[in-house]
């Protein structure tokens, strides 16, 4: 299974920004033009991108869902999004807007009956975010903890037939690390689709997570703060094969 890489592109009040360590209070914005921004990433050869809604991940009214539709428009690449998606409503308004997948979080924990509901409809387009902080899963875009290790979240959510998880090592993200692919191969192993996130920083945690045969990797702030460029990225994945 080749690795496929999703480059991020995060909104917040309409910009693209990453935080560290999932903290709104530690926002950089790299461009405040996101349409641009996915271009570019098509231009370099993304087969699919990652983006996030941060304002409905922290239950904020922003008008990020006008401008996913603009980006949705503007390239051919299936885009991921997730980001307060926390009713039924919400994830027909995301589908409607032109994205290949939706991604729950929260409710996911809060309500798991909702994705027991979604799940057979959606198959493919759905997936699940399965956040961690020292192994517990976080909510309420990320300020809030729950009682669940990731592997008890992926088991239910498995049986409620949910095919794909993206894991995030809170801890990691944005700190250019490494992202934890243990924790993403022990999620893999209870027999789902795994899309790793948090920590990239250079080519060599591009060449391990394709090692690693994990479904996906999910790149931002190492593209942003000019680490590698994406084109460099896929040349990474072709040449470590898998």
């Amino acid at each position: 299974m080749r690795l496929t890489l999703l480059p991020a592109i995060d909104l917040r009040h309409g910009k693209v920004v990453r935080l560290t360590q999932g903290d709104a209070g530690r926002a950089t914005v790299y461009s405040d033009d996101p349409v641009r921004q996915a271009r570019e990433f098509e231009s370099q050869g993304a087969a699919w991108l990652h983006v996030v809604n941060l304002d409905g991940a922290f239950g904020e009214a922003s008008q990020n869902m006008a401008v996913v539709r603009e980006i949705c428009r503007a390239v051919r690449l299936p885009v991921q999004f997730g980001g307060g998606l926390r009713d039924e409503r919400a994830v027909s308004q995301a589908l409607e807007l032109g994205v290949a997948r939706v991604i729950l979080g929260t409710v996911a924990v809060k309500e798991p009956h909702l994705v027991k509901s979604l799940a057979p409809k959606l198959g493919d387009k759905l997936a699940v975010g399965i956040d961690a902080r020292g192994g517990m899963v976080a909510v309420e875009g990320w300020v809030a903890a729950s009682e669940l290790t990731s592997q008890e979240l992926a088991g239910r959510m498995m049986d409620a037939g949910v095919l794909r998880f993206i894991y995030t090592d809170i801890g990691r993200d944005g700190m250019l690390c490494g992202p934890d692919l243990s924790g993403a191969k022990t999620l893999q192993a209870l027999g789902c689709k795994v899309i790793a996130s948090g920590g990239v920083g250079s080519l060599d945690h591009v060449a391990d997570a394709a090692r690693a045969c994990v479904e996906g990797l999910i790149v931002g702030k190492a593209l942003y703060e000019g680490r590698f460029t994406l084109r460099q990225a896929v040349s990474v994945v072709e040449s470590t094969g898998a």
